[in-house]
């Protein structure tokens, strides 16, 4: 599965979990928070790939929330052998 978020059309922390929820199947419950992601991401159990592409964009619209974001994807990937993050600026 690849899922793809676009920095350019997330202006929101709400428009991000619904990318997140949407683009990857998450499931119902999921909390719409960075500590209930990081759970869902790490309970992937098909191979994933996670492009996040206009990194640039979302942080300028979601400062250090996309920094923490960002993080939260990083540790994931770490942890989950599944998951594969890829990110591209511009």
């Amino acid at each position: 599965m690849t899922a793809l978020i676009d920095g350019a059309v997330i202006e929101t922390r709400g428009q991000l979990h619904n990318a997140l929820s949407e683009q990857l199947a998450l499931p119902e419950y999921y909390g719409r928070n960075l500590d209930a992601l990081f759970d869902c991401l790490t309970d992937i159990h098909e191979d994933t790939e996670l492009r996040l592409v206009r990194t640039d964009e979302l942080f300028a619209h979601l400062g250090v929330y996309a920094d923490v974001f960002q993080t939260v994807l990083s540790d994931a990937a770490v942890e989950n052998p599944h998951l594969r993050l890829v990110t591209e600026e511009g």
